[in-house]
């Protein structure tokens, strides 16, 4: 009996533990950074909780998304307040005023939870408190994700470098970034997809052991002005990007990531048909402030994109060819997120619609379910277990969950 009771504690404590695993988003794109989670969540979705964090007409650019681990949820804001809330309330546990607004994401580990500043500080919190542990000092703002990856915290200063910092806060070694800003970073078997080469026009995968770059983006044959996080699938890597000089131009890319070869393109001119030279133009302007403006997420042999123009594209992710395309009455407004073969992302909305966060099939576009929104989504929803987290761009942050 003494036995069969021990059995039965340990099976509670594996089942409690792989839920709590399930429930920690602490990372920029989750795990891996493929902006896929494990959850099972399915829509309905009802509203758990949601708060305006600050009182104010104006649209706010950027509210990048939130990193949880256990029953707490931790971000940053355009107020300079790092936030560490309730999962389940909504109650502020603590608040952390740093010296300016704050456009990095946070990643968070056992103990700490880390994040940069338009300070020019890179902070390291007690998850529990609040309180300072250290803080980095750099020569330029820092917009970038945060990141630890093995023995290094990495994150990339405006125009500055690409630091790689021991978590108790020293310098470890950089790289030159000599004029990249909101720079966005994949880590993936030892290699950074991508650092910043010698010069402005290069970036390339990074191995962080050897120290040296395997080969540099071919930009004379990509030739846009705006370049997504990427996500990896095998020997592939693919992003996408964005050219607006003359309308809005789309460009969907798979590399070879050991060689550098482009192994297929797509290209499609964006869908935007209640948008003007002008509209389209702002558009574009309100999403490069968004540090996952395009990025990717694969399912099975698709790669799905979101974001640019009205409409939500999935290509084959070994040939490219175009699987499905859906469009929207208004322009898409988030990066995606994935969980349980169900796509989410926000819509922008306009003078007759309210903004929404949507939810699809990955399998072949089909709309499944939607939601009003006070405010369009800014940044891909993050999916914690049973929740589904986002903010918007009239400052207000959301907590949903699914309904039994």
């Amino acid at each position: 009996m003494k036995k069969q009771f021990l059995v039965c504690i340990f099976l509670i404590v594996v089942i409690v533990s792989g839920c709590s695993r399930k429930a920690d988003w602490v990372q920029f794109r989750g795990e891996g950074g493929r902006g896929v989670s494990s959850s099972r969540i399915t829509p309905p979705l009802g509203l758990r909780w949601k708060i305006k964090l600050q009182d104010s007409d104006e649209k706010i650019r950027s509210l990048n998304p939130p990193v949880v681990m256990g029953d707490t949820i931790y971000f940053g804001s355009d107020d300079g307040n790092f936030y560490a809330l309730d999962a389940e309330s909504g109650y502020m546990r603590w608040v952390f005023k740093s010296g300016a607004e704050i456009n990095s994401i946070p990643y968070a580990d056992k103990e700490q939870i880390y994040f940069g500043s338009k300070d020019g500080k890179l902070y390291a919190l007690s998850r529990e408190t609040g309180q300072e542990i250290w803080n980095f000092p750099v020569y330029s703002q820092i917009n970038s994700q945060v990141q630890r990856y093995g023995d290094y915290i990495v994150f990339v200063g405006d125009a500055d470098a690409i630091y790689f910092l021991s978590p108790d806060g020293k310098e470890q070694f950089s790289i030159d970034n000599p004029g990249w800003y909101n720079f966005t970073f994949l880590m993936a078997d030892d290699v950074m997809y991508f650092a910043t080469g010698p010069m402005v026009e290069q970036v390339g995968p990074y191995d962080i052991n050897k120290r040296e770059f395997l080969w540099f983006l071919p930009y004379h044959q990509i030739d846009a002005t705006w370049y997504s996080f990427c996500a990896i699938r095998g020997n592939l890597l693919y992003m996408g990007t964005a050219d607006i000089y003359y309308g809005t131009n789309l460009g969907y890319y798979a590399i070879n990531r050991n060689t550098g070869k482009i192994e297929w393109e797509q290209h499609r001119e964006g869908i935007m048909p209640l948008f003007n030279r002008e509209n389209e133009y702002r558009f574009f302007l309100r999403n490069i402030d968004l540090l996952d403006f395009m990025a990717p997420i694969v399912w099975k042999n698709l790669v799905i994109f979101t974001g640019g123009d009205c409409a939500a594209r999935a290509f084959d992710a070994d040939s490219g060819i175009l699987r499905w395309e859906r469009v929207f009455d208004t322009p898409v407004s988030s990066a995606p997120t994935l969980a349980a073969g169900r796509v989410y992302f926000g819509l922008l909305g306009d003078e007759i619609r309210k903004p929404q966060l949507v939810c699809i099939s990955a399998r072949d576009g089909r709309l499944l379910w939607q939601m009003e929104t006070d405010g369009s989504i800014l940044s891909a929803p993050v999916i914690a277990g049973k929740r589904i987290i986002f903010g918007t761009d009239e400052n207000v942050f959301y907590v949903l969950e699914q309904v039994l």
